[in-house]
């Protein structure tokens, strides 16, 4: 469980209908690896739909983390690749996580 406060990346996207086997997969393999390396970073959680949309929410302990991570150079990469290839629409915003609460059912 991330622990607040810290700051979350909320990342909503549409794909576009012909962006599978351009190489989406393999380079979202990557953002994740490289990103769990940054300093700050404290996790991830992501769903995608059928229809193309997906959230992705990246969670990290300061403003400066996400900073470094949005100017990361093979990040860049990947956001210009998003632009031109990948994406039909999407969606930025950075939220401050002040507080959370969870639930795990009973095994």
């Amino acid at each position: 469980m991330i622990e607040p406060p810290c700051y979350a990346v909320i990342f909503s996207s549409l794909r576009r209908p012909d962006s599978s086997g351009d190489g989406y997969a393999e380079m979202g393999e990557r953002m994740l690896e490289l990103a769990a390396l940054q300093p700050g970073y404290l996790g991830v959680e992501s769903a995608r739909g059928s229809d193309g949309f997906g959230i992705t929410v990246s969670y990290w302990s300061s403003l400066e983390s996400i900073a470094a991570w949005r100017a990361h150079a093979e990040h860049r990469i990947a956001q210009t690749l998003g632009r031109e290839r990948w994406y039909e629409h999407f969606e930025l915003r950075i939220a401050r996580v002040e507080q959370s609460r969870s639930f795990r059912a009973p095994q």
